[in-house]
């Protein structure tokens, strides 16, 4: 009987609900460790295989991108060279009429028609300016170099 009585006190059966719950947590917990480790691997062996192929898409990538910005330059560049091609076509057709070379000729060149009176106007202040910016107004450009030359020879007073 007392071993009855020992089996079924408060005591012994506190004793045994916790060893029950202790077993119990302990393999639980053993069990969350395995689980933790096997994905713990899992994910190194991941992200290893992540790191690779970054590591190996990178520099093609890098390549693509930057072929890519030069093909477009050289579709601004052909663009351009296009527009070039049509503005000196329509110049040269422009070229081709006599009435528009007539009008060059006679803009730039300063023509004149048989029987047409040309006139030149003349600024009054140019030839002043021409001689206060060298002090040399009638003579030829290069004694005005040499002048200038022979100047800076010479020490300052």
């Amino acid at each position: 009987m007392a071993g009855n009585r020992d089996r079924f006190s408060t005591a012994t059966r506190l004793k045994q609900l916790g060893e029950r719950t202790a077993a119990h947590v302990y393999r639980s917990q053993s069990r969350r460790q395995v689980r933790r480790s096997r994905l713990t691997g899992r994910a190194a062996l991941l992200a290893l295989v992540l790191c690779t192929l970054v590591v190996a898409l990178a520099y093609p990538m890098r390549q693509y991108v930057s072929q890519r910005s030069d093909i477009a330059e050289q579709q601004r560049e052909a663009d351009q060279a296009r527009r070039r091609l049509s503005e000196l076509r329509d110049e040269k057709a422009r070229w081709q009429d006599p009435a528009y070379v007539e009008r060059q000729a006679r803009e730039h060149l300063h023509y004149l028609r048989p029987g047409e009176t040309g006139y030149t106007v003349v600024d009054p202040d140019a030839e002043r300016r021409r001689r206060d910016g060298n002090g040399a107004g009638d003579r030829p450009w290069y004694s005005n170099v040499w002048d200038g030359v022979d100047k800076a020879d010479r020490p300052e007073d």
